[in-house]
């Protein structure tokens, strides 16, 4: 099996182990609206967007790697066989081979304007990147670390982009994007939380906070500092899109129940003391600077977690509260040569049945090491585009209808006024339908989205019978969908 497949395959048990876990939480996690009047109007704001795109980016992409996670030393399957291979015989050298990668990324072939063309013209509204993930790689300039893009020891730092961040935010900017920040809580270069005085077990920081409390609060400080800069020195931002939700202040009894928990029949260490960062004072200080800042403490209840997301996974039914399933559209987050890409067609299906649940969509592309997206991601977003500029009406600004479904292949969305009713057909029928989810009224206008025919409509005892005449099947080639206007 080539080295590509290998990472394939241990990023797809990754994925499913993270589907199980991420399916669980969603369903069950409690929410806590933020009381903020602005904060709530923002998030009506936001739920009206509901395509977006999330990138990973590091130095990582330089081997085809899961990001960050091969430096992990847990005993997880998917992380430590996604490391690359060949290039240590111990975890100490290839950690230091890893953060050694940062002296040979050069993507000369970063170009953000493509990126924010790309997205726009798919119908994307919104982007959400990676300034740093758990690694602790600032791909910002950040002045609290030199394990940056910036530094004089990356050869990126010469070029005039070297600060990636502040270029793909302007890019998306002039765009009319929604601008997001991602930013990881955990840092494992940092010494102050992976502390060179003890070895590392976990993802975790490896010493007794309490017992280290000075230790502890250099971290903090760090973490507010970084997230600081960001909010300070990079134009409007929209979203903070924290991740890392083990760090995280806990209870005495949040500690109890973590004491102990099993993975795939083996102990998996774990650290439960509490690794409270004081989000309210941070949330405070950046709202300070971005009194709009939507706010995601991702997996952490509480009113900084503005909105909640499942990750690679839809959830079965819509969900009470601002949620937003972040999904990759090949099978990994990072980028991976030769990975195999959603067909345009599931993505649609995806976004609709997102959509038609309460939801925002968040689709990942990681970029190559030269800075360019794979050529096959440009053509979805092509044709996921052409798709949009006919159906976009039945997805931006809309809610749930009563009844979000009828069966497999049906879904529904309607405006916010509720005057139009939108029904999105995964195939197309045999020249009628019938419906018995979705009430018609007598003066109801219906036709198909890109053809300007009325379609003939009526009402039976056993719902609403509708003709689609074959001719318009070509109107697009993948999702169709009906208005219903009074």
């Amino acid at each position: 099996m080539s080295s590509s497949k290998v990472i394939i395959a241990s990023t797809l048990l990754c994925l499913i182990f993270m589907i199980k876990t991420e399916k669980i939480s969603a369903q069950q996690q409690a929410y806590f609206p933020d009381p903020d009047t602005a904060i709530q109007h923002r998030l009506e704001e936001w739920k009206d967007l509901k395509f977006g795109l999330l990138m990973h980016w590091g130095t990582y992409s330089q081997w085809g790697i899961v990001e960050s996670w091969s430096i992990c030393p847990e005993d997880l399957s998917w992380a430590t066989g996604a490391r690359k291979k060949g290039v240590a015989d111990n975890y100490t050298d290839y950690v230091k081979a890893y953060e050694d990668l940062k002296t040979t990324f050069n993507p000369v072939k970063f170009d953000p304007e493509k990126w924010a063309t790309a997205a726009k013209d798919a119908g994307m509204k919104y982007v959400v990147f990676t300034t740093k993930h758990h690694d602790g790689f600032c791909m910002f300039d950040s002045k609290y670390s030199d394990y940056k893009i910036t530094d004089k020891n990356c050869p990126f730092s010469a070029n005039p982009k070297a600060n990636v961040t502040k270029e793909i935010f302007s890019a998306f900017r002039k765009e009319n994007f929604w601008i997001g920040a991602y930013f990881s809580k955990p840092d494992w270069h940092s010494d102050t939380y992976w502390w060179k005085q003890f070895p590392v077990s976990d993802r975790n920081a490896n010493y007794a906070i309490q017992k280290y409390p000075e230790q502890w609060k250099k971290f903090t400080d760090f973490t507010h500092n970084q997230v600081n800069e960001l909010v300070s020195d990079y134009g409007k931002i929209d979203i903070l899109w924290l991740d890392g939700g083990w760090v995280r202040k806990k209870t005495a009894e949040d500690v109890k129940n973590e004491l102990f928990e099993t993975y795939e029949g083996s102990r998996w260490t774990r650290n439960p003391q509490s690794q409270d960062i004081d989000m309210p004072r941070l949330v405070k200080e950046v709202r300070k600077k971005q009194p709009k800042l939507l706010v995601v403490d991702r997996a952490v209840p509480g009113e900084q977690q503005n909105y909640l997301t499942p990750e690679q996974h839809i959830p079965e039914t819509g969900l009470p509260y601002p949620w937003e399933t972040c999904m990759t559209m090949a099978t990994s987050w990072s980028h991976v040569p030769g990975d195999v890409y959603k067909p345009t067609n599931e993505i649609i299906e995806k976004l609709v049945d997102i959509v038609s649940k309460g939801g925002n969509y968040l689709l990942n592309i990681g970029p190559g090491p030269d800075g360019e997206l794979d050529a096959a991601a440009y053509q979805r977003l092509k044709e996921i585009g052409a798709w949009m500029k006919t159906n976009g009406e039945a997805i931006y600004g809309s809610r749930m209808f009563a009844a979000f479904s009828e069966g497999e292949k049906i879904r529904f969305t309607q405006s916010k006024d509720g005057r139009s009713r939108y029904i999105f057909l995964f195939d197309f029928p045999d020249e009628k339908i019938m419906l018995t989810k979705i009430p018609f009224s007598k003066n109801d206008k219906l036709q198909l989205l890109g053809s300007n025919k009325q379609l003939a409509w009526k009402q039976s005892a056993a719902g609403v019978e509708i003709t689609i005449p074959a001719s318009l099947k070509t109107t697009t080639d993948h999702v169709w969908v009906l208005k219903v206007k009074n």
